[in-house]
């Protein structure tokens, strides 16, 4: 059976800022449900590390995706992020040529994102969990509900914040930010599907880290 990590062992300080969001046992229960004759991705220990490894007070930039991949061993439970050594899926090599165009260099060639999550980028899937083979498979769970309640935690925040929001349904969020408060940048999402209609061209890392010198913080290391 798959079966959810408990949030008040991996995350603390999250499970007590999430104490009053929608309940996770529904959600167990669809999984425990759907995970005898589903492979689930990612694997059960891996759903919440992007809250493991982006702790509340480190948030400074929020990048919001849709649901983890669904091919073996690509899941890490941070969006847009895959285990290394595989390969690139399509999104996440125009993330990376997207990258080097605006702030130069080589080519980024490792898909696992833990370094972008170290230094502050919280890497927040919309739903955080997948059935293997099949894209948006778990949309209709109550993962949204939950990581709404996540991101209005995040809103409330008495620190600014730049949220990073490609594609449709990432920008449906945009009535639960403040922006008078915290900075939303947004464009086409990195799919092959949609890069070339303003994702492409868009220059987020620069912006994202101009924006963190005016407020007197470190360029992130995106490299």
């Amino acid at each position: 059976m798959y079966q959810l990590p408990d949030l008040h062992d991996l995350a603390p300080q999250w499970a007590l800022k999430l104490k009053h969001s929608t309940p996770l046992d529904p959600i167990q229960a669809h999984l425990a449900d759907l995970s005898q004759d589903q492979t689930i991705y990612p694997p059960q220990d891996q759903v919440f590390r992007a809250l493991q490894l982006t702790p509340p007070e480190a948030v400074r930039v929020v990048l919001i995706g849709q649901d983890p991949y669904h091919g073996p061993n690509q899941a890490n439970g941070l969006a847009f992020s895959v285990n290394p050594g595989q390969t690139l899926p399509p999104s996440l090599r125009n993330i990376f040529k997207e990258l080097q165009s605006d702030l130069g260099g080589d080519l980024r060639q490792d898909g696992d994102l833990s370094d972008w999550a170290s230094q502050g980028v919280l890497l927040l899937n919309q739903v955080l969990t997948v059935a293997q083979g099949q894209a948006n498979s778990h949309q209709a769970i109550g993962w949204q509900a939950w990581t709404q309640d996540l991101v209005r935690v995040v809103n409330d925040f008495d620190r600014a914040l730049i949220f990073l929001l490609w594609g449709k349904k990432a920008q449906a969020l945009i009535p639960l930010i403040d922006q008078t408060k915290h900075q939303v940048i947004q464009s086409a999402h990195p799919s092959p599907l949609s890069a070339y209609r303003g994702f492409l061209g868009s220059r987020p890392f620069s912006q994202i880290n101009q924006q963190l010198k005016a407020s007197g913080e470190e360029p992130l290391a995106w490299g």
